[in-house]
């Protein structure tokens, strides 16, 4: 497991940049990490890293945002209202794992309820200080 510390949102947005920028099409990547921990800052620089020139909004109460603007789609999807397996296969997020061509970022992944087949990465950030972010990473899958 790789370990990036960020001592700034700006550090955080960069790291999802340099991710946006090395990203393939299928790319799942999935986030954890406690509410302020710097989740959206990380997909605010993923999505720059595409060319995404759309304002990147959090989609806790909308479910999922899609940014089509950049080389390669975004969909943006945040479990966190979410919380039993019911809940998240009736919202029939599925497709967005294994289907549109694009990007997937899933904020509270932990309430995903089952694996993840292919590639994806999983990331853990944690706040150690009010300004310092861990962010440990690791790929899976092929």
């Amino acid at each position: 497991m790789a370990t990036h510390i960020s001592h700034s949102p700006a550090e955080t947005e960069a790291l999802g940049a340099e991710w946006g920028r090395a990203a393939e099409r299928g790319w799942i990547i999935g986030l954890s990490g406690d509410l302020g921990a710097g989740k959206t800052q990380l997909v605010k620089g993923i999505a720059r890293g595409l060319g995404i020139t759309q304002p990147l909004l959090s989609p806790t109460f909308a479910l999922i945002h899609q940014y089509t603007s950049g080389r390669w789609p975004l969909f943006h999807l945040d479990l966190y209202r979410l919380e039993t397996p019911m809940e998240i296969r009736s919202a029939g997020l599925e497709e967005y794992l294994y289907g549109p061509p694009g990007i997937t970022v899933i904020e509270w992944i932990e309430h995903w309820p089952e694996p993840i087949q292919g590639w994806h990465r999983r990331v853990i950030i944690t706040s150690p200080t009010e300004t310092e972010r861990h962010i440990a990473y690791e790929d899976f899958g092929t």
